[in-house]
């Protein structure tokens, strides 16, 4: 199949908060995105030592723009 993208991880997160703020975020740039969690956390609604993880996955030909686009930011929004 010709059309079919590969999809690599971006980024964890932990719980289903976080990742939906992600993933809408990245979505509103026009970067499709899928969430693979981690089954057991999200059974019990946990977030503690790896339970509640998320994993970010976007097609490979977004990869870069889409660190670039959730990428921690300075609160003042300048450098030093």
């Amino acid at each position: 199949m010709a059309g079919k993208q590969e999809f690599v991880e971006i980024s964890r997160v932990q719980g289903d908060l976080h990742a939906s703020i992600v993933k809408s975020h990245l979505e509103s740039e026009g970067i499709p995105v899928l969430l693979k969690y981690e089954s057991a956390g999200r059974v019990f609604g946990l977030t503690v030592d790896g339970l509640g993880e998320v994993r970010v996955l976007v097609p490979q030909g977004f990869a870069e723009e889409a660190k670039r686009i959730i990428e921690p930011r300075d609160e003042d929004g300048g450098e030093e």
